[in-house]
């Protein structure tokens, strides 16, 4: 067996496998998906038809859902990565966990990709908030609300939460430590249901 990188995800291509795929990955990387479109142009009498035919290899619909989910699912606590006031993001080494308490609240878990929805948080609530470890979106301000599953397991010595749009993505904490995680184990395929679900 033969390992390669996959390539990287590029806006062009994002664009072509969310016109030409439907269903499951076939497990096969040369299998290629089609996408058929006739797009007429002009009025009247001189309208036009052309055929545009978009063709997807499944190799690059594997780079583009493992960069989907990176980018909608991947999870970090609160306090686990800082921002310097140069703007780089970094591992924070002092970083010990969430205590038992903090991490039992959804509000304590972050999107580890680039915020999406701009600070529009009053004074008051703003006066708790670190600007180095709160430059994250919190998991408890996704939309759809419930969009994330959170258990305590074996003693509340493991917090696990399970994401219901990505289903398959599973991350971990355990309080008082610095471990945590997450895997994807699904299909590869986003849960469209989801807000008929809740």
């Amino acid at each position: 067996m033969d390992w390669h990188l996959l390539p990287p995800a590029t806006e062009a291509m994002i664009g072509e496998v969310a016109v030409a795929v439907k269903g499951r990955f076939v497990g096969d990387p040369s299998h290629e998906y089609e996408h058929t479109e006739i797009q007429n142009h002009g009025e009247g009498d001189e309208t036009l038809e052309d055929v545009v035919t978009v063709k997807v290899n499944e190799e690059k619909r594997l780079a583009v859902t493992v960069y989907t989910i990176d980018k909608e699912v991947s999870v970090v606590p609160r306090g686990a990565c800082i921002k310097s006031p140069h703007g780089t993001v970094q591992i924070n080494n002092s970083f010990k966990g969430l205590t038992p308490s903090e991490a039992a609240k959804l509000s304590n878990y972050l999107h580890f990709s680039e915020p999406r929805t701009p600070k529009t948080k009053s004074i008051l609530e703003m006066a708790d908030l670190n600007p180095c470890i709160d430059f994250l979106d919190p998991l408890s301000e996704d939309n759809p609300k419930g969009s994330w599953s959170m258990q305590s397991e074996q003693g509340a010595t493991v917090c696990v939460i399970r994401s219901l749009l990505w289903l398959g993505l599973t991350f971990f904490h355990m309080p008082a430590t610095p471990m945590h995680g997450y895997i994807y184990m699904g299909h590869g395929l986003k849960n469209l249901d989801l807000t008929f679900m809740l």
